[in-house]
């Protein structure tokens, strides 16, 4: 059989942009998933960053778990087994270890759910076995306009309504645009809580996510009860103390990595330009100065480049994108070679990507599944280490994706 030699794998590599071909173990090269052209012509800072090889196929089997949802868009595991899980036009679920949805939880706030707000993520406490506080975010009417807050309460026994509901965070200065806010919620494992956010989507708006007297296109970071840590990195300096990091465009995925205790966040570019970022304290991600992408008209974003001095490097980007929801480290032994991927749900077009990430954090493969069933919001690794992902539409649902056999 021919092969491909490195030379040449290296020569296609340095003229086709943003393309990232390995050699498998045959010699032949791997092409990157099939989405389409790009939208940009730029290129990548390092050979890791964009298209990266695409794995081998896993053989899946997609079964529903859930149904009767409508626009599900965060979910939590229960001890025990069972989840909750929220749906955007402002409820929040017990869905049982069999699947069944149970009538909406009381006790939520007022949500405003015009176009992308609503009942957004949810978490438990790490210590819910004690305290049963259950973490959650949502759109928040505040003087007119609207802002992404966090928010917790305690669930009953029976697990039907939310007592004692507080807001742990509000954003800043609320916004007349009821676009990009975020927002996932996580717990770093030390104490303290990250709460993702969006700048509101219009051109007046993206602009704050630069500026560091408000919360607009930033990673917060608190302690559980919403008090600012002292080690923020803006703490006792210009700039709002609950900032970790700045300019992000719109985040919806955010996890830990268990191997490392890391936090990982994932946002929407433009068109082209999604960011896998490893958010760092007081570290500014570029939004809306540079963008792998362009704006929808085909404008450039920005200063017309990808990247400028003072700016992080995202850890990988897509062009064309993926539209990402939410997303998490997979552990579990049912999905062979996958322990330490990254599980990410997709939106447009619809589908859980897998990242291989190799031991020094650069994505060395990838993999599309489960395309087909519709926008991806938010992925789960259960306990059985099958993948539940939730499907948001009208008629949403929760799908289990397990290896087929």
């Amino acid at each position: 059989m021919k092969t491909t030699s490195p030379f040449v794998v290296a020569a296609i590599a340095a003229v086709i942009p943003g393309l990232a071909l390995a050699q498998s173990d045959n010699g032949n090269a791997r092409q990157p998933v099939d989405r389409g052209p790009a939208n940009a012509d730029y290129q990548p800072a390092f050979p890791e960053q964009a298209r990266a090889p695409k794995l081998e196929s896993t053989d899946v089997a997609i079964e529903t778990f859930a149904e009767g949802l409508e626009r599900p868009w965060g979910i939590a595991p229960l001890p025990g087994g069972g989840y909750l899980v929220t749906e955007r036009p402002g409820r929040l679920r017990h869905v049982s270890p069999e699947g069944e949805v149970h009538d909406p939880i009381s006790g939520l706030p007022e949500i405003d759910a015009r176009k992308q707000g609503g009942l957004l993520d949810v978490m438990l406490s790490p210590d819910f076995a004690a305290d049963r506080m259950v973490y959650f975010t949502y759109a928040k009417p505040v003087d007119g306009g609207v802002a992404t807050a966090a928010a917790r309460g305690t669930l009953s026994d029976d697990m039907t309504a939310l007592v004692n509901v507080e807001d742990i965070f509000v954003q800043g200065p609320p916004s007349d645009a009821p676009m990009h806010y975020g927002s996932r919620i996580t717990f770093d494992g030390e104490g303290h809580v990250f709460i993702t956010t969006g700048e509101h989507f219009t051109d007046k708006n993206r602009q704050l996510a630069q500026e560091l007297d408000n919360t607009y296109g930033k990673v917060v970071r608190l302690n559980p009860d919403g008090t600012v840590p002292e080690d923020n990195p803006f703490v006792g300096q210009e700039g709002d103390d609950a900032i970790w990091s700045y300019g992000h465009r719109n985040i919806q995925g955010a996890a830990i990595q268990p191997a490392t205790g890391d936090y990982w966040t994932i946002e929407h570019g433009p068109a082209g330009g999604d960011e896998l970022n490893r958010p760092a304290p007081g570290a500014n991600y570029g939004w809306p100065k540079v963008s792998y992408g362009i704006r929808y008209d085909g404008a450039p974003i920005g200063t017309g480049e990808p990247r400028a001095e003072g700016m992080e490097e995202p850890v990988y980007y897509w062009d064309p994108v993926i539209a990402p929801g939410g997303m998490a480290f997979y552990e579990g032994d049912a999905f062979e070679g996958w322990a330490g991927d990254l599980v990410i749900a997709s939106l447009n077009p619809g589908e859980v990507v897998r990242l291989d990430i190799d031991e020094e954090g650069r994505v060395v493969g990838e993999e599309a599944l489960a395309g087909g069933n519709g926008r991806v919001r938010d992925v789960e690794i259960a306990e059985d280490g099958s993948v539940l992902f939730l499907i948001d539409s009208e008629a949403g649902a929760i799908l289990r994706m397990s290896p087929k056999g």
